[in-house]
C-alpha cells in the first residue's frame, strides 16, 4: 500500500482544473501527502523492530542460513552462475558504496541550488547526512557478526546488522528520487524516478546477500528503514509543498 502511495500522486490536478501553475523555484509537487508519508514512514519502522527483535532471538537463524545458501553452489560454496557472476555483482553493490553514493547525493545538492531550490537541497542533504548517522549507529547497538558460513566475495569490515548499503542506498536513492521529483509536475516521471530508486536500492540490497557478507534479514532490515528514513524526507517535502501553496 506504501509503495502504491508513493508511485500515485495526487498533486497534478492544478492543470487540468485549467489553473496557471507557479513558476516559483520553491514550488514543490510532493509524491505524497503529509499524513501518508508519515504513516509509510512509521510502518517501515515498525516492520524495523520486529526484524530487529527475531534477529536477537536467533529465531530466523535457519532462514538466514538458508538464504545465503540459495545463491551458492553445492560444491565449493561458489557463487551460481557463469564465471562473471561475481565481478558484475560487486559492480552492483558499488551502487550503494560511500563513493557513488556520495558523489550523486553532493551532485544533485549542486543541482537544486542551481535551480534556486534550496529547501529542496536542504532537505536531501539533511535526510541522508543523518540517515548516514542512523544506519552507523544502528549497526554499532545491535552488532551482529557477519556471516561465516559461507566465503566473502569482497572485503569487508564492520558489524552486519542492519546492512549499511541498504540502509543508505534506499535513503540516497529513494530520497533523491523524491527531492528531484519536485522538479516536475508531471506525475508519470515522478513515478518513474521512485521506480528507478527503488529498483536501484533492491539490486544493491540483493547483491550483499549474493556476496555472503549480509544475511538476508540484514538486508531485508537495512532496506526497510532506509526507506522509512526517505520517506520522512517526503513528509518534509509535503509540508514545503502545503507552505508554498
Amino acid at each position: 500500500m506504501c509503495l502504491n502511495h508513493m508511485l500515485n500522486s495526487p498533486q497534478d490536478h492544478q492543470a487540468a482544473a485549467g489553473e496557471s501553475p507557479k513558476t516559483d523555484a520553491s514550488r514543490c509537487h510532493a509524491l505524497l501527502s503529509l499524513r501518508a508519508a508519515l504513516i509509510c514512514a512509521t510502518l517501515c519502522w515498525v516492520v524495523f523492530a520486529v526484524l530487529a527483535g527475531l534477529m536477537l532471538s536467533g529465531r530466523h537463524a535457519d532462514l538466514d542460513n538458508l538464504g545465503l545458501l540459495l545463491f551458492r553452489s553445492s560444491a565449493g560454496l561458489e557463487l551460481r552462475g557463469p564465471s562473471w557472476a561475481a565481478d558484475m555483482t560487486r559492480g552492483m553493490t558499488e551502487l550503494g558504496g560511500v563513493t557513488l553514493r556520495h558523489l550523486l547525493a553532493a551532485s544533485a545538492v549542486a543541482m537544486l541550488l542551481l535551480f534556486g531550490m534550496r529547501r529542496q537541497a536542504a532537505i536531501l542533504f539533511v535526510t541522508i547526512s543523518s540517515g548516514w548517522m542512523i544506519g552507523a549507529l544502528l549497526k554499532l547497538g545491535f552488532a551482529r557478526p557477519r556471516p561465516t558460513n559461507v566465503s566473502h566475495l569482497m572485503g569487508v569490515e564492520g558489524y552486519s546488522f542492519p546492512s549499511g548499503h541498504s540502509f543508505n542506498a534506499a535513503v540516497v536513492y529513494i530520497s533523491l528520487a523524491v527531492v528531484l521529483g519536485t522538479l516536475s509536475p508531471r506525475e508519470n516521471v515522478r513515478r518513474a524516478l521512485v521506480a528507478t530508486g527503488i529498483a536501484i536500492s533492491i539490486l544493491v540490497s540483493l547483491s550483499r546477500v549474493m556476496l555472503g557478507v549480509h544475511y538476508p534479514s540484514d538486508v531485508l532490515a537495512g532496506w526497510i528503514a532506509g526507506a522509512g528514513w526517505a520517506l520522512l524526507a517526503s513528509a518534509w517535502l509535503s509540508m514545503v509543498s502545503t507552505q508554498s501553496s
